[in-house]
């Protein structure tokens, strides 16, 4: 049978799957399993077309690796048949292990990263294919002797950032994190076994960067976004906390009671992987989002209550800042929510979340992107533009909390 496919995407359109192998891998339940995972949570509370997910963004991003392939490959650059497989199979399972709903819950059912359980998934299917990822792993792991190889699998311009850019940015409708990918690729460069843009390339990196920092805010880190998400966390450790408890007519799939049940750390993945591996192949959001509507009606009350929130999206209400906010302010929200508080002393802290996120779009610590210049010189990103480069870490406070505490507030006033 012929296994050199041609996909149709929306982003790209007529997409090609370039070896027999990419193909067998994709029809493998562990690559299946990502068509079960939203790339962006539950981004779609906010943007309704965000519903994609990470299955389709492995094949954009294995879309945009041919082509940066056969760019490399018409400048010179040495790619054997062998190496252009090998880095097509690491960027096609570089996110296998991401759990449901992604980033989400990666420290909430398991205290492992996804790239630690992509490495797991890759050995596990090393194994079935005869060694036949052996040197995908080795890009993968940045153990590969050509380090180009990694850089476009993972870097501060990989083709794992530009198909999530120009993916999101599509199924979002938001326009601000449009890239130029097209030029962007035919600019790269290899430089004594670097990743580097060429000079005329500049100002596609600069947009590119600001796309990037613009998405972060206008979607990854959207107000509304990040209190479904901390609500989605919540609901999941009050639910270990029951089971943990011993409060047990817990409705849920084998798999996901393997999660709320035990504490899987990386101590854990070095002791049992075949067991971790095993239940996490069997875990995706239809687990959650299933086990979620029956907690709606579920014996707890606090339980109930942040489970037909979710579904409902009846969600916290959720203060940013730049700055830290006063304790003042905060010592009030606590009292509203104390006297307001329904429940008993022990979820206060489900009821009042606070945090911080931040955004760099560019890190000039490490892994700078690099320019070449017409006169041969090569210069860090940051070095290489008529003015500095935005580096800068922006931080955001936030506070998050049930609305009901200022409906409270408000009846009371009236009294």
């Amino acid at each position: 049978m012929n296994k050199k496919k041609i996909l149709n995407d929306p982003v790209y359109g007529f997409v090609n799957v370039p070896y027999g192998i990419i193909f067998d891998l994709m029809e493998h339940p562990y690559f299946q399993r990502l068509r079960r995972i939203k790339q962006l949570s539950l981004t779609h509370y906010v943007y309704p077309g965000a519903l994609h997910t990470r299955f389709h963004h492995a094949l954009g991003a294995l879309h945009l690796m041919t082509q940066a392939i056969e760019t490399l490959r018409s400048k010179g650059t040495a790619i054997t048949e062998e190496e252009a497989k090998a880095v097509s199979i690491a960027i096609l399972l570089h996110d296998i292990g991401h759990g449901p709903f992604s980033h989400t819950l990666e420290n909430t059912l398991i205290n492992v990263t996804h790239e630690e359980l992509s490495v797991l998934f890759m050995e596990k299917l090393n194994v079935e294919f005869s060694g036949a990822l052996s040197m995908a792993l080795d890009i993968f792991r940045n153990d590969h002797p050509k380090k180009f190889l990694h850089q476009l699998v993972s870097s501060q311009l990989d083709m794992d950032r530009m198909d999530y850019l120009n993916r999101d940015s599509y199924f979002t409708g938001v326009h601000e994190g449009v890239i130029g990918y097209h030029r962007l690729i035919k600019m790269l460069a290899v430089h004594k076994d670097e990743l580097v843009i060429e000079e005329k390339g500049i100002y596609s990196i600069e947009k590119f960067l600001v796309a990037r920092r613009l998405m972060y805010w206008q979607v990854y880190l959207h107000k509304t976004v990040l209190s479904a998400e901390l609500m989605l966390i919540q609901v999941l450790n009050w639910a270990k906390y029951l089971v943990r408890a011993g409060w047990d007519p817990m409705i849920a799939s084998p798999a996901m009671r393997f999660f709320l049940e035990n504490t899987l750390d990386s101590s854990y993945l070095e002791s049992n992987p075949d067991i971790l591996l095993s239940y996490f192949a069997e875990l995706d959001d239809i687990d959650i989002i299933s086990s979620i509507k029956t907690w709606v009606g579920a014996e707890d009350p606090f339980l109930a209550f942040l489970s037909k929130k979710i579904v409902d999206r009846q969600l916290y209400r959720l203060d940013f800042s730049n700055l830290p906010f006063e304790p003042s302010y905060k010592t009030t929200l606590k009292e509203k929510i104390a006297n307001w508080n329904p429940f008993n002393e022990e979820v206060f802290p489900f009821l009042f979340i606070e945090g911080q996120e931040s955004n760099s779009a560019y890190s000039t610590s490490k892994d700078e992107i690099k320019i070449l210049f017409k006169n041969g010189m090569v210069k860090p990103m940051s070095d290489s533009m008529d003015y500095g480069i935005q580096s800068k870490n922006f931080v955001k406070h936030y506070l998050c909390y049930p609305k009901e505490i200022l409906k409270a507030s408000k009846i009371k006033s009236l009294h």
